[in-house]
């Protein structure tokens, strides 16, 4: 018998393309030594040698697994070295981990997605997915908001997306530049109408913007069985060993990231 696999463990891949976002914020298009299928939703452990690791949403279409994209805002030590690093530099990445979303309950639905800040890299993910099998929705929304229209990710995309789905952005603090809606992402949802018999809500973003945006979706009528949140937080090592991400019993790296609101309702300190 062979040796089994060790879960911690990367895979090497090259950093093909290096895309500014924001000035904080980076894309990184890298390509496996091996194609690395995943769902949208779920996240991989993207490796720095010789400096550390961290957990990251896909941002690019899980149907076009020979080449990944990651989204990554300059927070700490690790996303600081690799924010210095250059296209041909090798990393290392091990995945995916945790549960994607279940677009087969989405089917003839209208499907509306809250998303803010740096939550829009997990989002693309999902949309790439929703754009691919489009016509078994019934509608497909996206209320995005950012702080300033210079944190809008994804810019060189903007106009496309807007091809192809009903998308209304926000930001909290607008400039000149700005053309469109001033304020948080949630007084979105008041310049829309949905059909609440036959919608659900995906919420992504920052905790904050999460627990707003979902109290305001229960305002409007939705059900907390038709919410679905991406709850990437505290993550570390992926597997369920480091215990860093638990809400109650519950791992956000296996049994998540992505659950409904109300499986996560009744616990205390959800959004912490």
């Amino acid at each position: 018998m062979g040796q089994p696999k060790n879960p911690y463990q990367p895979v090497k891949a090259v950093i093909e393309n290096i895309i500014d976002e924001t000035p904080g914020i980076k894309t990184f298009v890298i390509k496996p030594e091996e194609a690395f299928g995943f769902h949208c939703g779920q996240f991989a452990e993207l490796t720095v040698p010789g400096v550390g690791e961290g957990p990251f949403a896909m941002s690019s279409p899980c149907h076009k697994p020979e080449m990944l994209e990651f989204t990554i805002q300059n927070v700490g030590y690790m996303t600081q070295r690799l924010h210095k690093m250059k296209k041909g530099d090798v990393v290392g990445v091990r995945g995916p981990y945790g549960n994607g979303f279940p677009l087969e309950k989405y089917y003839g639905k209208e499907v509306v997605l809250l998303i803010g800040g740096v939550g829009f890299p997990p989002a693309r993910a999902l949309l790439y997915s929703l754009l691919h099998e489009k016509d078994k929705f019934k509608r497909l929304l996206m209320c995005y908001g950012a702080r300033t229209p210079q944190d809008v990710v994804y810019k060189y995309q903007i106009e496309d997306f807007r091809k192809q789905i009903e998308l209304h952005m926000t930001v909290d603090k607008a400039d000149e530049s700005w053309k469109e809606t001033e304020g948080v992402v949630t007084v979105l949802l008041d310049k829309v109408n949905f059909d609440l018999k036959n919608a659900v809500s995906v919420v992504i973003g920052p905790p904050i913007m999460m627990k707003f945006g979902t109290l305001k979706l229960l305002e409007k009528g939705f059900k907390p069985r038709d919410i679905f949140l991406s709850m990437e937080r505290k993550m570390y090592c992926g597997i369920g060993q480091c215990r860093h991400c638990m809400i109650d019993h519950l791992f956000i790296c296996k049994d998540g990231p992505v659950f409904t609101y109300q499986e996560l309702k009744d616990f205390p300190d959800i959004w912490e």
